[in-house]
């Protein structure tokens, strides 16, 4: 395991994070703040060993890391990766084939606090990142997952080809986002499965694509031929749930 120290800011993170037994060592709120979500953020801390201070805008300020602290800013201990085992586990106690999202050099940490946040709504087991070239889990992933890294295992790995190598022995398959591929509504992608989404601009390696078994493409319309990397994951992910309630009946 490793580990990342982490500032989690805004208040939807900080209020996920205390309700998930996230240890968090000390609190941060602004002075005089009492709306309904620092009211809640409050009640939450009170019930764990974490130290509040009540602090002025300028203190937080200097404390943020995002810009967008939102008026409170909670010190967590570490964030932990998972280890790709740990992910398979999560299906296995859910009784339920794998899903994994496989990010290739996603460097923005607002697409990949957004990728896991829909991992987590769209029932993914978890995200598998590489350890080079790729944001890891910054104040920032955690703000924009908006407290979904709280649940959803994030493991790192050095080399994803040869994790998507190892995972297939396992039984995943995996298909890749790409402008050349199958429009996806024409693949089956039911099953084990594992959806790789590569960094805007690049999109997904040619070592990596080339490990995957099939390759999906969304239906452009517009006039720009691209989507955001995070909005990518999304629709395909979603593509991914449809069909497996259709074969579940």
């Amino acid at each position: 395991m490793s580990y990342e120290e982490v500032l989690i800011e805004g208040r939807n993170a900080v209020i996920e994070a205390l309700r998930s037994g996230r240890p968090i060592d000390k609190l941060y709120i602004l002075d005089g703040c009492q709306d309904g979500p620092i009211s809640t953020i409050k009640r939450e801390a009170r019930k764990t060993d974490a130290i509040i201070k009540f602090v002025d805008k300028e203190r937080l300020d200097q404390l943020s890391t995002t810009g967008h602290h939102q008026g409170v800013i909670a010190q967590s201990a570490a964030y932990e990766y998972a280890d790709v085992d740990d992910i398979l586990k999560k299906a296995e106690e859910k009784d339920e084939a794998p899903f994994i999202f496989l990010l290739d050099n996603i460097v923005d940490p607002h697409n990949l606090g957004a990728i896991i946040r829909t991992a987590n709504l769209c029932g993914a087991h978890g995200v598998i990142i590489p350890k080079n070239r790729a944001v890891g889990l910054t104040a920032t992933v955690a703000r924009t997952s908006a407290g979904a890294l709280n649940y959803t295992p994030v493991a790192r790995v050095t080399n994803l080809a040869r994790t998507i190598e190892d995972l297939k022995k396992k039984g995943l398959w995996f298909v890749c986002a790409d402008m050349d591929g199958e429009v996806m509504y024409k693949q089956n992608l039911t099953g084990p499965i594992g959806l790789v989404i590569g960094a805007e601009g690049e999109g997904v390696s040619r070592l990596v694509k080339e490990k995957c078994d099939y390759v999906a493409s969304i239906p452009m319309n517009g006039d720009i031929d691209s989507l955001n990397a995070s909005v990518a994951a999304g629709v395909l992910a979603y593509e991914i749930v449809r069909q497996r309630i259709n074969e579940r009946g």
